[in-house]
């Protein structure tokens, strides 16, 4: 491994060529990889959690056979690379690639990458933000900073059949993020405005009741449950001690520089998946490149995301 270095503490990095070695030297060591960290005890049935399993020989129609539930499966199976006709080999590659690209990596240079077409890299790369979307559901401790922000072109900049919906400042669209000192962990998410509900009902979703937050002087975080504290923006003041918000605000940073010079766009429906990619590889940025890639990976079983389902424009979560 490479020793890459890190203001806060030395981590281990995978080069290309360590991966492609690694990983993918061919089909069945990549289907391994991803076998050994579904079921580190051993194989177990996809549908029914059973253990009775035998592999087929042949391999064929697919690689394990369940006695209990008397059904075919294999390590895709009921995961976001459920009934994928891409090999291992590139699913792997994917979540190397969406790993370490930190500013995020564009469906079309993903196609280039991988020798795959732009639409199977788009669907790709969305089931794999499903999954840095899955396992989010401890509270956070704290302390906690709180902040929001808008995403997305300005409606000026539209034409005007397509400013109908746009919300926010300038045509843009709110997101709202918290982040845990205690933890590093960042969690947002795409919301349908900034009151005082949808804010407050976010942090009472994730975090404790107990954990105190840090928040500028927005109206919408009056009157919160935790202990609160403001820094006001308005009259120039961004630190007081311990209060602030700066640490989210170089999240945004980050994520608004991969809108801009990675997607140049994110649409209404897919934001979300997109804010969550940003903060999942935020969160688990300190760990070892190997390590990054197994956390990830635990996150894509149970969890699956149709082509169907991902060109459906869901107007009513709007």
């Amino acid at each position: 491994m490479v020793r890459l270095r890190d203001a806060r503490r030395p981590r281990e990095g995978i080069t290309l060529t360590q991966f492609l070695e690694q990983f993918a030297p061919d089909e069945r060591t990549a289907e391994a990889w991803f076998v050994a960290r579904r079921w580190p005890d051993g194989v177990q049935c996809a549908h029914c959690d059973s253990s009775r399993i035998a592999e087929r020989a042949n391999r064929r129609p697919q690689p394990y056979w369940c006695h209990d539930c008397r059904r075919y499966f294999s390590v895709k199976t009921n995961s976001v690379m459920h009934r994928s006709p891409l090999s291992c080999r590139i699913w792997v590659a994917a979540v190397y690639l969406m790993l370490t690209s930190l500013k995020g990596v564009a469906s079309t240079k993903l196609a280039r990458d991988l020798g795959i077409t732009q639409k199977s890299a788009w669907h790709l790369g969305h089931r794999i933000r499903a999954a840095f979307a899955n396992g989010q559901d401890r509270l956070m401790l704290g302390p906690i900073e709180v902040d929001e922000t808008y995403v997305g072109g300005k409606a000026k900049n539209q034409h005007a059949s397509q400013r109908g919906g746009k919300r926010g400042v300038g045509g843009k669209y709110p997101v709202v993020g918290i982040l845990d000192r205690a933890t590093g962990e960042v969690r947002a998410e795409a919301v349908y405005d900034t009151k005082k509900d949808e804010l407050q009902g976010y942090l009472e979703e994730n975090v404790r009741s107990d954990a105190t937050v840090y928040s500028d002087e927005m109206k919408s975080y009056e009157d919160l449950p935790q202990p609160h504290e403001a820094v006001q923006h308005s009259s120039g003041e961004f630190v007081r001690g311990e209060v602030h918000t700066n640490s989210l605000e170089s999240f945004w940073s980050m994520l608004k520089r991969g809108y801009v010079g990675v997607y140049h766009r994110f649409s209404e429906q897919h934001l979300d998946r997109y804010v969550k990619e940003y903060a999942k590889r935020r969160s688990i940025r300190e760990l070892d490149t190997i390590d990054q890639m197994t956390e990830l990976i635990t996150q894509f079983w149970g969890v699956r995301l149709s082509w169907s389902d991902l060109v459906a424009y869901r107007a009513a979560a709007w």
